[in-house]
């Protein structure tokens, strides 16, 4: 087994350095020799999972290198689609917002703005199933955590930790800022693929008002 690194805030911000574990990650994946059990993506490291009965560490790392050697190219399949999130920024959805705000040096209106306006990737999924930790915020929106968390974040909450923006995919403790939050389930058990995001997908947040929040609550 080859464990992933630690992640800090300085590599949650090289999203180039994501993208390309993710490339290396469907190039695995395109040769996928039958000892290899699961691949994991993190910010800037890959985990893989190996099965001990059919190969040893050392083979396993040699024919990890000499793909790693290989052409650089996107690997087949590598290609990512592209989620919007719906969200609802401020007011009892984003509670933290004007204060970021204005230890930011901005208007509520404009954190909402520039926090919308990047294409980010999906680096990770961790901390709790479906959270999606997305590469690419501006960096002039980063913000400390809370010094003490809070006991509840609503599900669907969107916040900034860091250089970092995530969304809750339930309710749960958090000491993220919280700026807004979606409607859509990010996680259910029931679907085939529980997690509505997955490591490489691109993510554009889209601003809605009260009412339209509501209606995607009720829709099925």
């Amino acid at each position: 087994m080859i464990h992933p690194a630690g992640v800090d805030d300085a590599a949650a911000a090289d999203i180039n350095a994501t993208i390309a574990v993710h490339r290396f990650a469907a190039r695995l994946r395109s040769a996928a020799p039958a000892w290899l059990r699961d691949l994991v993506p993190a910010w800037t490291s890959l985990a893989v999972f190996f099965d001990p009965e059919r190969i040893d560490a050392e083979d396993a790392r040699a024919w990890i290198a000499a793909q790693d050697a290989g052409e650089d190219r996107e690997a087949p399949g590598s290609s990512s689609r592209i989620v919007e999130i719906p969200v609802r920024y401020g007011g009892a959805f984003g509670e933290d917002l004007d204060a970021a705000a204005a230890e930011l040096g901005l208007t509520p209106d404009t954190l909402a703005a520039r926090h919308r306006a990047p294409l980010y990737t999906v680096a990770m999924i961790g901390f709790a199933p479906g959270f999606p930790y997305l590469g690419g915020l501006d960096p002039g929106l980063a913000l400390p955590r809370l010094a003490t968390p809070r006991t509840r974040v609503p599900a669907g909450s969107v916040g900034i930790g860091g250089a970092q923006t995530g969304i809750y995919p339930r309710e749960s403790p958090g000491g993220w800022r919280v700026i807004g939050r979606t409607p859509l389930t990010l996680f259910d058990p029931q679907r085939a693929s529980p997690s509505l995001l997955a490591p490489g997908d691109r993510v554009r947040f889209v601003a809605i008002d009260d009412d339209a929040f509501a209606r995607l609550v009720r829709a099925p």
